[in-house]
């Protein structure tokens, strides 16, 4: 005799109607189960975080990734150049079974080289400046939140303050006063990318700060803080012990939804030759030596860091749009 739907036997798990005709218990499930559920059935967000998770590892082993291709992304090739024009021989830019991308005008360095490097360096750039953003964001959001009165209105107005800098103006003339500098124990390059992460991060935090001061706003009169505060909980302990562990959805999603604007940023600074220092492969960087002309007579030097900057930004967009909409208990998605 087959057995009903949801009833493995008679001390197994079984859905709600199963029960209720005796054939089974109820099993509860965690938060983190039913935001699981939720998010498995979003296949946008699934397929964006998919994307999200092949670009990290093609960020984390971009060496081993283009040596399987033989190819090096500052390696110049002028014989895969015509000398008359500057342009790849070949059509759709060069592209051959050693260089499957192609290969940049002039210089003739490997498409798929620069791609796989640049990837490397907007993940770097892009996690570590949304790390200091949420760091002071999440802080400064609790901060004010909590203890409310003369504290929130100081810290407010300077997220309203930041909010409302010209960053990008900054930004340039910062990067082109230190950016020549070097940090002590670490080269020119990497001087410029922790600058880069500085800047982005420190300018970033207000927008999480704000989304955490509205949670804390809400959080701060539950029940458990309350009882936290009466058994003489300081506090340091109700904000990192009772508030924290509570915020944890909206800090997980913000954080997805800034790591896109992050990497726009990143090569916006780059397309105008402010960001990462040259050779250094950076998707901004090449759109900015393919807009010198080169797209008119190949429109692959430009497609393809475009098309890498769409991929990458859409699909944290979808991965941050689903993981809200699976950590939100008011959603019916």
């Amino acid at each position: 005799m087959t057995a009903p739907l949801g009833v493995e036997g008679s001390a197994s798990t079984a859905q709600p109607e199963a029960v209720l005709e005796g054939m089974g218990s109820v099993s509860g499930r965690s938060l983190g189960q039913i935001a699981w559920l939720r998010l498995k059935r979003d296949k946008a967000a699934l397929a964006g975080g998919a994307v999200v998770v092949l670009l990290l590892l093609v960020a984390v082993f971009a060496g081993p990734i283009t040596s399987l291709e033989g190819q090096n992304p500052n390696t110049f090739h002028s014989d895969l150049i015509d000398p008359n024009y500057g342009t790849p021989r070949g059509s759709f830019g060069g592209i051959s079974s050693g260089h499957i991308l192609g290969v940049e005008p002039v210089n003739g360095r490997d498409l798929f080289a620069r791609i796989v490097y640049g990837a490397q360096v907007s993940m770097i750039i892009a996690f570590l400046a949304t790390g200091v953003s949420v760091v002071i964001g999440v802080v400064a959001g609790m901060v004010a939140g909590y203890f409310g009165g003369w504290v929130d209105s100081v810290v407010s107005r300077m997220m309203d303050l930041l909010l409302a800098f010209p960053l990008l103006l900054f930004a340039i003339a910062l990067v082109a006063v230190l950016g020549d500098d070097k940090a002590p124990g670490l080269s020119a390059d990497n001087t410029r990318v922790a600058l880069l992460v500085v800047i982005i991060g420190f300018f970033s935090w207000p927008y999480i700060g704000r989304i955490i001061r509205g949670q804390t706003l809400s959080l701060r009169e539950k029940e458990y803080v309350e009882a936290a505060r009466s058994q003489g909980a300081g506090h340091v302990r109700i904000l990192f012990r009772e508030l924290l562990p509570n915020l944890v959805g909206p800090i997980l999603v913000y954080a997805t939804l800034i790591v896109p604007t992050n990497i726009l940023f990143e090569a916006a600074l780059s397309f105008l030759g402010v960001g990462v220092r040259i050779p250094r492969p950076s998707w901004g960087g090449m759109l900015s030596d393919a807009a010198q002309g080169y797209f008119q007579i190949d429109p692959v030097f430009m497609v393809v860091p475009g098309l890498a900057l769409f991929v990458t930004v859409m699909a944290f967009n979808l991965f941050g749009d689903g993981l809200r909409d699976a950590l939100d208990p008011r959603s019916n998605r």
